[in-house]
């Protein structure tokens, strides 16, 4: 059943600069996920699933392929007179002209399309997060409490919890203090970057903190931070679900890999739950005489005439006779040539692996030279486009930029810890 008397509001226009090569061509939301889908598909069809018809999603670096993907909001049932879904961009003639300069500034500044709203409840996601979430719960919450905002969170390790938002409430789920990626946190219970406003309170925040010279316009670090200290009514709704940041490569692959357990931790299956997306037409899945396939995901379009085993195959990838791939994510229409061995690594989409080529050669004690805090886990990253000659060997934590050509090599292997640039 629809509920109208809240829209969302998706935080889409993120560089996702710890993606490396990944996301350099992309905005994160756009970034491919479980074979088939994108990362903005979770949260879109969670706000489907959830009830909510009425959704702006913000964009801002490299927006082309995301606008493309989403279209009309169809797949999402989206396309509609009353809601709908808007696809918001930065122009000439806003508040501000320039990039958005925070998360809370991304929304402020669409703020007139924001007051035609007819809610009285904004809900505001980010997209850089894999997780099956209902949010019917958390309004009740919100309403039940009368919150200005209630926050999304869950329970994470305290290891962990210094790379997000760190909440700590009183017995009631009361906010007492927010910290954003504190170095030492005080709780382990983190925001999920999920906010429900009171739409009345919201618009005044942000016109408050548009004043603020000293603000750096973010939700974690300026407003929520402000709004306790004011005492507002500021509420924790506790998830207990599978959530997921997928804004680092470790956390990307690892996401991937747990897709392939025995009992996975997010079920893609659940047909209660559907994960829409924007389907291309693709022939069926060919599987050659001389294929293998050990616990893996295989897209349609695919032709796998050699192992894979532990791995994540998007649309149209070809893996050719002897070749092999283990414990990777390989994207759309790659291919891997013939005898080749792909290990560890997540390789971009459109990228052409030579004849015998070998990825995930050697140790992977040596982080990456130029990243090393983003590759340091082994695994290895080739961009979108690139073409890896015949023959070649590609260590560990190494990454290779999109579009990097067979002459760029030199004929020359690129050891553990190396990167390759386009000349």
């Amino acid at each position: 059943m629809a509920n109208r008397d809240v829209a969302a509001i998706i935080l889409a226009g993120g560089h996702g600069e710890k993606l490396s090569v990944i996301s350099e061509k992309r905005a994160i939301a756009s970034v491919p996920f479980g074979g088939k889908y994108r990362i903005i598909d979770y949260t879109l069809s969670n706000i489907v699933n959830s009830g909510i018809f009425s959704v702006m999603v913000l964009t801002q670096y490299r927006p082309l392929s995301l606008h493309q993907h989403i279209g009309s909001g169809k797949p999402w049932d989206l396309d509609r007179l009353r809601g709908g879904i808007r696809v918001m961009s930065p122009y000439m003639g806003r508040r501000d002209s320039g990039w958005d300069r925070g998360t809370a500034d991304a929304v402020y500044q669409n703020v007139d399309e924001i007051n035609q709203l007819d809610v009285d409840n904004l809900l505001i996601l980010g997209s850089d997060h894999i997780y099956t979430m209902d949010y019917r719960p958390m309004l009740e919450l919100h309403l039940e409490k009368e919150a200005d905002v209630t926050i999304g969170a869950f329970h994470s390790t305290l290891a962990e919890a210094s790379r997000f938002g760190v909440v700590s409430t009183d017995a009631d789920g009361r906010v007492l203090d927010f910290e954003e990626k504190p170095p030492q946190p005080k709780s382990n219970l983190v925001s999920m970057g999920i906010y429900m406003f009171n739409k009345t309170t919201l618009l005044a925040r942000l016109e408050e903190d548009a004043a603020d010279k000293n603000s750096q316009h973010d939700f974690g670090r300026n407003i929520l931070p402000k709004m306790i200290a004011d005492s507002s009514k500021v509420y924790a709704y506790s998830f207990n679900g599978y959530w997921q940041d997928v804004g680092t490569i470790q956390s990307y692959w690892e996401a991937h890999m747990s897709l392939l357990a025995d009992t996975p931790a997010f079920d893609m299956y659940e047909r209660d739950w559907v994960v829409y997306t924007r389907s291309e037409e693709r022939p069926p899945a060919m599987l050659g005489e001389t294929s293998s396939i050990e616990r893996s995901l295989i897209s349609n379009g695919c032709q796998v005439r050699g192992q894979v085993i532990h791995s994540v195959l998007s649309p149209g990838v070809i893996v050719e006779e002897g070749a092999i791939v283990r414990d990777s994510v390989i994207m759309t229409d790659t291919v891997i040539g013939k005898n080749a061995v792909v290990n560890r690594a997540i390789v971009d989409k459109e990228v052409l692996i030579g004849s015998g080529a070998v990825i995930g050669d050697g140790d992977d004690t040596t982080p990456n030279k130029s990243e090393p805090q983003r590759l340091h886990s082994g695994v290895t990253i080739i961009g979108k486009g690139a073409k890896l000659p015949d023959g070649i060997k590609v260590g560990r934590n190494c990454k290779i930029s999109p579009d990097v050509q067979v002459k760029d090599f030199k004929g020359k292997d690129l050891a553990s810890g190396e990167s390759l640039e386009k000349k």
